[in-house]
């Protein structure tokens, strides 16, 4: 309780036990995304193996998202009516379930069953993560926390091909899989240890809105599936005008029924009444978007511009890596004091410039130049999505910390599935090249370059420099004193 205290009466110190509470976290929250990248360098090595075509191994990668686009708005409910102990390691051990069984596939159909049991997992370990630590930290250290959380969004999806590559290059196709075991062992029995336990059921239980998950879910789902097919087929396909009329038609349902609705609805539609909600999830938005178009172009440019290996060419990703690692806990620091206004329109600069490089780039560019370009857009990426984060959660109240997690996580899913569906069509001019030329590449590069422009035009709308009013901190500081400590860093956001 004295931490509590002193949080209310000077700078808010990151504690030691806030600090392991992270820690613990960041380990069972950076699975998922190395998972996903790792497997996405492997799929033609799956596909030789198993002996199946493009069309049925994609599979393994859509079946994943699919999974993971159903779980993800089910996370905050879960929280609130089960405590998030009990879901995290309900979530940690579905992943490391299916994280097994895909080891043992012996087709490439159970393979894609056990990925989707695996994506279940998967989806529901990031926002409950978010959850708890912004419950531990609180407004007055949320930009520096977010900061270190934000690792395994923005730095495990850049590791994972480095990873995947050296993993496919010594070893057999299952260590893809079997690699995340003794992470996710650690992850479950360090969450056992460290997490507080869930405080006992105060009131009625939150009712299940189970119209919302029926609309939610399924219409996320959809959309997902649409946009991971778009990149392929283009966006005339059929497959593609049904998945995204289906997703549109299905969200719309479900914005008239959360609007009317006499129950807490799964996901808030009123949060983005808030201009600094509103500004914070469409920069997330477009930072899916933007990152992970990065992601998908970089290792292709290298292999087929400039002709690199594949793992030369995840390799080469270091710097926007290193990067992102240097500019987060910088600007998690700086949050807290320059406030989100101030970081997210310099870090959109930079990702703007840095992608710029690439759009007039070639097979005779300096590969010094590169290196610069994607350190300092990984730098700005670092800038954006530590404060923009934090923003989230000082424009919500508390109790309403799980739903905004969901509504964060559902449109960075879908930013990055369209991002990479809209950079794939560039690559193949609208289905006329077989091949990606050079050309092709730099005109998908103006892609992260727009999505940077808004991005800088959003975070002009998030919170500034936050004010200082100490008299009003201690008050309720104090208060909670009686709060039992292990609800602590599940339940207080203010």
């Amino acid at each position: 309780m004295s931490e509590t205290k002193a949080a209310g009466s000077g700078p808010a110190r990151l504690d030691a036990a806030l600090l392991t509470l992270v820690g613990v976290m960041v380990l069972g929250g950076m699975m998922s995304y190395l998972d996903a990248t790792i497997v996405n360098v492997g799929i033609s090595t799956l596909g030789g193996e198993f002996h199946a075509t493009l069309a049925t191994i994609e599979w393994v990668t859509t079946g994943y998202l699919l999974a993971v686009a159903l779980a993800i708005p089910l996370a905050g409910w879960a929280v609130v009516r089960f405590g998030a102990k009990r879901m995290w390691l309900l979530g940690l051990s579905v992943f490391l379930i299916g994280s097994t069984l895909c080891a043992f596939a012996w087709n490439a159909e159970s393979l894609i069953a056990f990925r989707i049991v695996q994506g279940f997992g998967g989806g529901m370990v990031d926002p409950i993560m978010m959850t708890v630590v912004a419950g531990a930290a609180g407004p007055a250290r949320i930009g520096r926390v977010m900061g270190l959380v934000s690792v395994p969004i923005t730095l495990g999806p850049v590791v994972g091909p480095i990873i995947g590559g050296l993993l496919l290059d010594n070893f057999s196709w299952e260590w893809m899989f079997l690699v995340n075991i003794p992470f996710a062992l650690a992850a479950i029995v360090l969450a056992i240890r460290v997490l507080p336990a869930d405080p006992p059921p105060s009131g009625d239980p939150v009712p299940f809105d189970a119209l919302g998950v029926a609309l939610l879910s399924p219409g996320f789902a959809a959309l997902v599936y649409a946009l991971s097919q778009a990149g392929g087929d283009g966006f005339g396909s059929t497959k593609v005008i049904i998945g995204l009329a289906v997703g549109v038609a299905l969200f719309v349902a479900y914005a008239v029924h959360a609007l009317r609705t006499t129950v807490t609805p799964l996901l808030d539609l009123r949060l983005f009444s808030s201009k600094g909600f509103s500004a914070s999830v469409t920069t997330m938005f477009l930072l899916g978007g933007g990152l992970f178009s990065l992601l998908f172009l970089l290792p292709l440019y290298y292999q087929q511009v400039h002709g690199h290996s594949v793992l030369e060419s995840g390799l080469l990703l270091a710097p926007l890596g290193l990067g992102t690692l240097i500019g987060m806990p910088i600007a998690g620091n700086l949050a807290d004091k320059v406030g989100a206004r101030r970081l997210v329109p310099t870090g959109a600069l930079l990702i703007g410039l840095g992608a710029l490089v690439f759009t007039g780039s070639d097979s005779g560019t300096s590969q010094v130049a590169l290196t610069a370009a994607q350190f300092a857009a990984g730098f700005g990426m670092g800038l954006v999505g530590a404060p923009t984060m934090g923003s989230v959660y000082k424009t919500v109240p508390g109790e309403a910390v799980a739903g905004a997690t969901g509504a964060v996580f559902i449109l960075n899913q879908i930013g990055a599935s369209l991002g990479i569906a809209v950079v794939a069509l560039i690559l193949q001019g609208g289905g006329s090249h077989a091949t990606p030329t050079a050309d092709s590449f730099g005109n998908a590069f103006w892609w992260p370059v727009a999505a940077a422009v808004v991005v800088f035009a959003a975070g002009l709308l998030l919170p500034g420099k936050p004010k200082q009013e100490p008299a009003a901190a201690e008050t309720p500081a104090e208060e909670p004193a009686e709060t039992p400590a292990g609800s602590e860093p599940v339940t207080d956001h203010a």
